[in-house]
Order: structure tokens, then sequence, then C-alpha cells
């Protein structure tokens, strides 16, 4: 209501969690890219409640789209495609190859440093030529319950008998869960378009599978209905835009403007955003460590919260708290939780990535290369390219190759050969363990060599590195390799993500974790229920 006040501790030294902004300033002008969350997916299948929200924020997807398409088709104006880089490391020599997916893949065979027989296997597997069907006495139904239960790298090697160094150029298929391809059900990667299943007359998956739950339910829902409606959107600083919205609607004067697109500009007012008295308020640099109830979880009035700021322990009352942090680290900081409720918020493991960001001087060596962006299997940054061409109010990004522009770089973090969640775990222990300079040593190289060919220098080129470490990134999603495949396919209550979010007291959850889907919508959906259940406990 009106006299409601509210009081977000946020850990980190800027507001958005994992929607962070990255800021680059060359020559008295402002280049920014996304140092977290990309973009808003599948805009047109987020729930009422969530586009809603945007809306309310003044998201517009229309006045979006028809005021950045012209920009957008820069790149292919200058006739720049997507590339696939070969390392020494994996392939005998460096390559870059562009065109890739484009054209003949005999053609681009050709062009590759693979063996004659792995070229052979890639097109065999890109053209779904004399692949065969090595199930044909089983219904659609019953291969798809095998490919359940098979690694897309296993269908790959084991099943179909390619070469493995055509299996280890599909990685990418585990990328957006942050493993190889060897932790990818086959299914999955059918339903999201790769190659190697053109013989088994599989029927399309029903549109109806999952279709209420939030995006982030790639291989487990219908990919066609999935991306049916408006594309992606990307904002100049990725889901920043969306964060710098809520700050202005929570807190105006700390956000001036009025429209999605002036918000890019605004300077953000942080003196204004802890004020005495405002009904809102958001105190950065502030890590819980401690909430409970004070007295029986079931009667109290009240919730003590325990947090440190300035290497200063403090505490506050509320009437009610929503714990948005991630799920691991709720038991630790609410031990009264039910050890069932415990062992839920304990079950998923975030997977670790880096979103790496790179100033450059010049972009002209990657049109001389033909290329905006590339794949590199195996690599210390496995995707590399330039950030979304975006003109959005005041901001304009590098449109002439010989102006600025950022490089965008991710790096998945994971070992291959370990469960899913052993996967997240080892790769977080080897983030953790690579400093800065490890990092820059091998940006440089790698760039190097990617496009040292085309005019590419390094020690010229680059002007500034920022690594956005994530340890604890994407949310875990559920994956029948190594999850209940209930809780894959359907939305049964006995999944972790349930069993974790449930209210307690006057202490509910709100995250990504809450939806096992790290997704932006997911986000939202999960926020407007803790609070729906927070406001009627506390009636």
């Amino acid at each position: 209501g009106p006299d409601s006040r509210v009081l977000v501790l946020d850990n980190h030294d800027d507001f958005g969690g994992h929607a962070k902004r990255n800021e680059f300033r060359h020559d008295g002008r402002l280049y920014l890219c996304n140092g977290g969350t990309l973009n808003v997916e599948a805009p047109s299948q987020y729930s009422p409640v969530a586009a809603g929200l945007l809306w309310d924020l003044g998201i517009d997807r229309t006045r979006y789209w028809n005021g950045t398409a012209d920009v957008r088709r820069r790149y292919a104006e200058l006739g720049l495609t997507r590339g696939y880089f070969f390392d020494r490391e994996h392939f005998g020599e460096d390559r870059l190859v562009s065109g890739w997916g484009r054209g003949s893949w005999s053609e681009l065979a050709a062009r590759t440093p693979l063996s004659e027989r792995a070229r052979a296997d890639l097109v065999r597997l890109q053209e779904d030529r004399a692949l065969g069907d090595p199930w044909p006495e089983l219904s659609s139904d019953e291969k798809k319950a095998r490919l359940t239960t098979t690694s897309y790298r296993d269908w790959l090697v084991d099943v179909l008998g390619l070469d493995p160094v055509v299996a280890f150029m599909q990685d990418s298929s585990g990328h957006l869960f942050v493993t190889g391809a060897d932790a990818v059900p086959a299914l999955y990667a059918w339903e999201m378009g790769y190659p190697g299943f053109g013989a088994l007359g599989l029927e399309p998956t029903s549109p109806e599978r999952l279709i209420d739950e939030p995006g982030g339910s790639h291989g487990r829902e219908s990919a066609a209905r999935a991306e049916s409606g408006d594309p992606d959107m990307y904002f100049p600083d990725g889901n920043a835009t969306i964060t710098r919205l809520l700050v202005r609607a929570l807190i105006p004067d700390a956000m001036p403007g009025t429209s999605m697109e002036d918000v890019v500009l605004a300077p953000a007012a942080y003196d204004r955003l802890d004020r005495d008295g405002a009904p809102a308020r958001i105190r950065l640099g502030s890590t819980v460590v401690g909430v409970r109830h004070l007295g029986d979880h079931d009667s109290a009035q009240e919730v003590e919260v325990t947090y440190v700021r300035g290497g200063t322990a403090n505490r506050v009352r509320a009437r009610g708290v929503v714990l948005a942090c991630w799920n691991q680290v709720t038991p630790w900081l609410c031990p009264e939780l039910s050890a069932t409720q415990q062992e839920a918020l304990r079950y998923g493991e975030k997977a670790p990535l880096v979103y790496t960001n790179v100033f450059l001087r010049r972009w002209q060596p990657l049109v001389e290369a033909g290329v905006s962006g590339a794949s590199a299997p195996g690599g210390f940054h496995q995707s590399v390219g330039l950030s979304t061409s975006l003109r959005m109010g005041g901001y304009t990004s590098g449109q002439d190759p010989e102006e600025p522009a950022v490089l965008r770089m991710t790096r998945y973090v994971y070992e291959p050969g370990h469960s899913r969640r052993e996967q997240h775990r080892l790769g977080r222990q080897t983030l953790l363990r690579t400093t800065f300079e490890t990092f820059e040593h091998n940006i440089r190289d790698q760039l190097a060599r990617m496009f040292g060919d085309h005019g590419f220098d390094p020690a010229q080129d680059i002007l500034a590195i920022t690594v956005n470490r994530w340890p604890h990134g994407y949310t875990y999603s559920y994956n029948p390799l190594f999850d209940d495949p209930r809780w894959a396919f359907g939305t049964p209550d006995d999944r972790p993500c349930v069993v974790a979010r449930q209210p307690f007291g006057r202490i509910t959850i709100a995250n990504a974790d809450a939806a096992a889907s790290p997704h932006t919508d997911a986000a939202i959906n999960e926020a407007y229920r803790a609070v729906q259940e927070l406001r009627d406990r506390m009636a």
C-alpha cells in the first residue's frame, strides 16, 4: 500500500545483481555493453505478470523494434557473417573460417583444417545425409525416450559413429547449460535444432508442453512455440536497462527521465538511493549474514536481519522479508528452515561463466576477416562477437569500423566427463583460481591468433578489458541425464525448486532459482509470487 516502506539490501557495489552494466569512455564518448544478463528472450512468451512489469516500466516492444531496425542491420550491410575458429591445440593449426553455416557444407568443410574423414563426417552430419536410422523398429515416442537418456556426444560418436572431432565441434550445444555436449540429452539437442536427427522421423513436440513455464526450458519445450512472436530484445547494456527502470520506478529522482530510451544515458544519482524517510531505499554494499524470526515463526510479528556493511555488522527489523539471494546460500542465512527445505535449496548448482568485454580502438580487422563474431570450441573464450549494433535515445554503438567498439567474449567454464553438477563445481574452482593476468594473456593471445592476419594488433587495438566473473551464474535447470525426467518435462510439486521456495513464517523466497530457470521472466514471476505470499501473511 501507499504507507509501505521497503529496504533493499544488496551485497553488490551496484544495483542489478547479474544484470550488470559495463561502461567504457573514450574521447568524450560513452560505449556500453552488458556485463551480465544479456537480453529479453522470447518476450511474447512472457507471463502476464512479467510482460506487465516490462510494460509498466515503459518497455514498448513495438517501439523498440521500429526504433532499432535500421541500426541492427549494420553488420549485415557490411557483409559480415558468423565465423568458426579452429585452434592449433585441438585442430592442428589456427584457422578462421568465415561464412559458417552459409552455402555448401562441402565447400565449408574443404576450408577447414580437419582430416578427410572428419570433413566427410561434418558434411554428413550437417546435411543429415547417409546417417540412417539406428532404431527403425521404434516409434517416435520410443526413440525420444532413448534420446532422453543418451547424451548428444554419445549419440554422435557411439550411435552414429562420427569422428570425435566432429562431435567436439558441437560442444556449443551445452553452452546454454555451461557443460559439454556429454552432459546434454540428445533429445534437447534435437529440439534446439542441432544436426544428426533427420533420419529418425520424430514427431514435433507439443506446443503445450511447459507453456506456462518461464524462459530457459531449452530442449524441454517446443522450440517452434518458444521462438514464435517477437524476437529477443537487446539493450545497449543488456538487462541493466530493466534494473535502471526499476530503480526509476522505486526512487524516481535517483534515475532522471521518462522513457526506456532516455534511461540508457541517464546519470544515476547514487546518493539518493538510501535516504532517511524515503518509502523505498536501496542500500548497496550490504551483505546479509543472518535472518531470523523474533519469536516462533508461526506467530512472530517481526523478522530480524543482520548484515555487514563497511566491515560493521548492523541489524534491521521488518514485518516481513523476501530472500532473493541464490538458493544454496539461503540455509546459511536462515538456519530456522526445515531440513527438507534446506536440502531442496541446496539441490541446484549454479553454472560458472564469464562475460569479458574488450574495448577495441577499431573493429576493421573483423570486417577484413568477414565476420562479426565467431565460435571457438576449446578456446579460452568459446564465443567472440561484436556487441549488438544499436541506437537508443542519445546512444549509438560504433557504426564505423575505424571507430571504437566493444567486443564481447564468453567463457563457459566446465569439466567434461562428469555429471552436470560436478562440471559446474569443478568449473567454479577453476574460475576462482584464474587471475586477471591469465585472462588478459589469453584474451590478447586468442584475438591475435583469430584476427592477426587481418591487421589486428593487441598492443595497439585493445584499449580496455573488463572481466565479469560469475562463479554462481546461470540457474540450474533440470536435465533427465542426471535428474528425475518428470522434473525436466513436467511441473510436479516435488521438484526441488518448488519445495525450496515455500514461505516460512514472515520470510518468502524469490529468485530465478525458485523457478529452476536462468531467465529474467523467471525472476520477475518468482518475485511477484513471493511478494504476494508475504502480503497475505502480513495481512
